[in-house]
């Protein structure tokens, strides 16, 4: 097996920096690999092959020193994967070889690329790929479009994913639908030997919690419909957008934002999810129309008025939209002294207990559209006749 050493180079300088380069021998035979790290001799362990920090270095030095020492240990962790991986094909390598993986990393044996493969090949079998897919997209944001060889998914990097979704005010439910999406591409990279088992998912959340309640009675809505905001265009605009997606069988905000005036014929709206890419039909209703009826949508193919220019980011213009209901929503929510913060989640919750209250079957909806998961929803939902769910929402909407 090759084995792989890191050597220091001083210049010839004393006042100069040495360089740092990887010495990687396979059947006698060395190659060497140029870092590009350089540090003085004082700050190289030649006995433990290691840096140091001398004593009375400043802070700047002892940061780029202890970044460096990182570097380092990742650098030697990849190396050594790449080796593995070359032992466990058919042994016979050669140094150069070990280089070569190091230095241009092929398409199959990154994670982002691998995962677009599985997604592609997922769609031309016909096969479910949408789960896989929005897993990917988010890890992709995560890793700001770079990608990462197989070999270095581990549980360090997984860990600070999940540290990324939690400072992005990701669910632990969603969290843990990214996880278990990322980790089933993952197997099946090891079951293909491009990588070695390395369960980099150990220590991240992949189970699925009970979702916190999130729902305001029948009462409430009625409240709320009814409320006179005549002064307070913005949280009148806020209550609106909350009454549809209410109307619309909770419908989420970033679905909302996309529908498109198109997407309504002949008395019935259909869209497909974001998050699954799931295909809904609602049949139009009465209380729909007269929302639609106060917006301004003129100029613009949506069919709401939270994306307005076509011309700049629409994801941007969601987003910033979402914020500014919510904000008006946490207000109406304590003008009406209701004890949970209102947003437009509630709706979604609001809609499914109100349903199960009306005593419309589990398998049609539960709590919070779905059982114990939202994922758990989507199937039940996708097996539906879609008039069975019609039928549960004008049932719900003439009881306002």
């Amino acid at each position: 097996m090759a084995t792989v050493k890191t050597k220091f180079r001083a210049s010839s300088s004393s006042t100069k920096e040495g360089t740092l380069f990887y010495q990687v021998i396979h059947k006698r035979v060395p190659r060497q690999i140029h870092t590009g790290y350089k540090l003085y001799p004082q700050e190289w362990d030649a006995e433990n092959k290691e840096i140091v920090f001398p004593p009375g270095i400043g802070d700047n030095r002892r940061n780029y020193l202890a970044s460096l020492k990182d570097a380092l240990r990742k650098d030697i962790k990849r190396l050594k994967s790449i080796i593995s991986r070359l032992e466990r094909a058919d042994g016979s390598y050669t140094a150069e070889d070990v280089v070569e993986s190091y230095l241009s990393p092929t398409d199959t044996h990154s994670f982002i690329s691998f995962a677009h493969t599985l997604v592609g090949q997922l769609k031309q079998i016909g096969k479910q790929y949408t789960a896989y897919e929005t897993a990917i997209n988010s890890f992709t944001r995560f890793r700001k479009e770079q990608d990462v060889p197989l070999d270095e998914v581990d549980s360090d990097l997984m860990m600070a994913y999940e540290a990324y979704l939690k400072s992005k005010g990701i669910c632990p439910n969603s969290s843990s639908f990214y996880m278990r999406n990322l980790r089933a591409i993952y197997n099946r990279a090891v079951d293909k030997e491009l990588t070695e088992q390395r369960n980099p998912f150990k220590h991240v959340y992949t189970g699925i919690d009970k979702t916190v309640k999130r729902a305001v009675p029948l009462s409430v809505i009625r409240q709320i419909r009814d409320l006179d905001l005549n002064l307070h265009p913005a949280m009148d605009y806020a209550r609106n957008i909350f009454m549809f997606s209410f109307y619309t069988r909770g419908m989420s905000f970033i679905d909302m934002a996309f529908l498109k005036k198109k997407d309504l014929q002949n008395g019935v709206l259909s869209y497909r999810r974001h998050k699954t890419n799931q295909q809904l039909f609602i049949k139009w209703e009465k209380p729909m129309q007269e929302l639609i009826d106060k917006f301004d949508t003129s100029g613009t193919p949506y069919l709401l008025p939270i994306i307005k220019n076509c011309d700049n980011d629409a994801r941007k213009q969601y987003k910033s939209d979402a914020h500014r209901v919510n904000q008006s929503l946490k207000k109406i929510g304590k003008m009406l002294g209701l004890a949970i913060s209102l947003t437009s989640y509630v709706a979604r919750h609001s809609w499914a207990s109100i349903a199960k209250s009306k005593n419309i079957p589990i398998a049609t909806i539960s709590e919070a559209m779905g059982h114990d998961s939202e994922n758990t929803t989507r199937i039940y939902l996708a097996s539906l006749d879609t008039t069975v769910v019609d039928k549960a929402n004008s049932l719900i909407l003439k009881s306002l």
